[in-house]
């Protein structure tokens, strides 16, 4: 063994190289032997889950954003980091259950599982008897689950913050049910400032910070069921419901609008037609989770981060100002929509005139 790999934090940096290599090429052979070896060379399950296979995941994701990976890129190595988590429990002891039971669930809707399970590996390293539901579980379903094994706790993951409405729905759910929950993952924002908004008992930036919260201090017990206008008062003046409702019909306003000011995207292809129909849906749903949140940094963040990926993909993000100029054109009526737009045009513009995303 390399002596230099004796330390944990380089070991598990110089596997995590070597994995990411095998997950790029397709090569799940290879990537299983590399986690293997991790373990052989020193490097604890708990660092190799989340050091090696998590900082994986991490850069997939950050290199699809930058356009240095295809969407089948990323899929393929998701697929793989799957695979070899599957194959490095195997080989480890049976972990035995000597502390509480944990439920471990995505939002409905969420289909990015690869976080929730790592947290539930690693919570089994830790003791816990662990229920992993894995991605998109409807919350009936969840419901159901938690009523028949009667966890002591909800690990409740999502990346897209378009699923906190359904995430209330969920941890209030729960809470109804007398199971408190710890909330995790993008959606819930970096500082888990959604996941407060929303109720949840807890929060935790990543695995590691879950797993540590859930040994060290038990949630506490939920509190009275309530309704999610409890926690959104806002909610009251029906601009979240009827934005989402009209949905369809605002994505046909806007790329109609978009048509006369652009006449060359009548010349689009059928595809082309496709992606700019979707992107305008984006827009519009982040714009509906603002309003369901009442925060005007969650729409921003995500024109900011849009803007990115088309700068990244050769598209000027200027592009994105008049689809936003329309749109606050049909919902010139709501003025909390017409405020988040405001803000959120602001802060694209400044960034286009320095020359920034």
């Amino acid at each position: 063994m390399n002596n230099a790999l004796t330390d944990p934090v380089t070991g598990a940096a110089h596997h995590a190289g070597l994995l990411w290599n095998a997950v790029l090429d397709g090569d799940e052979y290879t990537a299983t032997g590399i986690v293997l070896a991790a373990l052989g060379d020193g490097v604890d399950a708990e660092t190799v889950l989340l050091d090696v296979i998590g900082a994986v995941q991490r850069r997939v994701g950050r290199e699809w954003a930058a356009n240095r990976i295809s969407v089948a890129q990323e899929h393929a190595a998701t697929a793989i980091n799957e695979r070899v988590i599957g194959g490095l429990v195997r080989e480890l002891p049976r972990p035995r259950a000597h502390r509480g039971r944990i439920t471990v669930s995505c939002v409905d809707g969420e289909w990015h599982a690869l976080p929730a399970r790592l947290l539930s590996e690693v919570l089994k390293l830790r003791g816990f008897g662990v229920d992993y539901l894995g991605a998109q579980v409807p919350a009936p379903h969840l419901i159901t689950h938690l009523h028949r094994t009667g966890p002591e706790a909800v690990a409740l993951s999502g990346s897209l913050p378009t699923r906190l409405p359904t995430a209330h729905a969920t941890i209030s759910a729960c809470q109804a049910a007398g199971v408190p929950v710890i909330a995790g993952g993008a959606a819930f924002g970096a500082d888990g400032r959604w996941a407060r908004l929303l109720g949840a008992e807890a929060w935790a930036p990543d695995a590691r910070a879950a797993a540590d919260r859930l040994t060290t201090d038990p949630l506490p017990r939920p509190r009275a069921a309530h309704q999610p206008l409890d926690d959104l008062p806002h909610l009251a003046d029906q601009e979240y419901t009827l934005v989402t409702r009209s949905s369809p019909q605002l994505v046909r306003a806007v790329y109609a609008g978009l048509e006369d000011r652009v006449p060359g995207m009548r010349d689009y292809t059928e595809l082309q037609r496709q992606y700019t129909a979707e992107d305008l849906a984006h827009i519009v749903e982040f714009l509906a989770t603002a309003l369901y949140t009442d925060d005007g940094s969650l729409f921003t963040a995500f024109l900011t981060w849009t803007a990115d990926i088309l700068a990244a993909r050769g598209v000027p993000p200027g592009s994105l100002l008049p689809a936003l100029d329309l749109l606050a054109g049909e919902l010139r009526e709501f003025p909390r929509a017409t405020a988040l737009l405001t803000e959120a045009r602001a802060g694209l513009a400044r960034g286009t005139d320095s020359g920034g995303p």
